[in-house]
């Protein structure tokens, strides 16, 4: 067990949960549904902010309303996976927008991409003109979504059953 996960009492816990999904709450309704006081709630968020337990809150944009509705989860294998290629291919990732998440994976390919564009021509586009210039790309499997089930992950930030 991660030691600051063993540092989490049931307040903490309850914090996490509640700004996992409601980043824009404030300390006194916190406190409130927390069972604690304002100032000692307060300084657990606070603590919980320095120590990078929470890394920071931001808005969540509806990515239909947008116009970039359209989801396809890239698999990528690379010909190369030593510590600089790595490092190369990574680096080339964060210049890409359209990639929503990107994973390096055990197994029989390398990186997992989630790109999100507005339609099929566009992804393709993505594909063509980004994607496949990626550095030591051996080549690409590309999935298509048709429908988000469950998306934001949004679930017990640090319940019991986690730790």
């Amino acid at each position: 067990m991660n030691d600051r996960v063993a540092e989490l009492d049931a307040f903490d816990r309850k914090i996490l949960d509640i700004v996992a999904v409601e980043g824009r709450i404030s300390v006194t309704e916190l406190s409130r549904r927390i069972g604690l006081s304002k100032s000692p709630t307060q300084a657990r968020l606070k603590r919980l902010e320095d120590t990078g337990m929470i890394r920071g809150y931001r808005a969540l944009f509806d990515p239909i309303r947008l116009g970039r509705d359209h989801v396809a989860f890239v698999e990528v294998k690379l010909t190369d996976t030593r510590e600089a290629a790595l490092a190369a291919f990574n680096e080339a990732i964060m210049k890409i927008p359209e990639i929503e998440q990107c994973h390096l994976i055990a197994g029989q390919f390398d990186y997992l991409l989630k790109v999100r564009t507005s339609s099929m021509t566009a992804y393709r586009l993505v594909l063509a003109e980004k994607i496949s210039t990626l550095p030591f790309l051996a080549n690409t499997s590309t999935y298509v979504a048709m429908q988000a089930v469950k998306e934001e992950g949004v679930s017990a930030a640090v319940t019991e059953a986690t730790i």
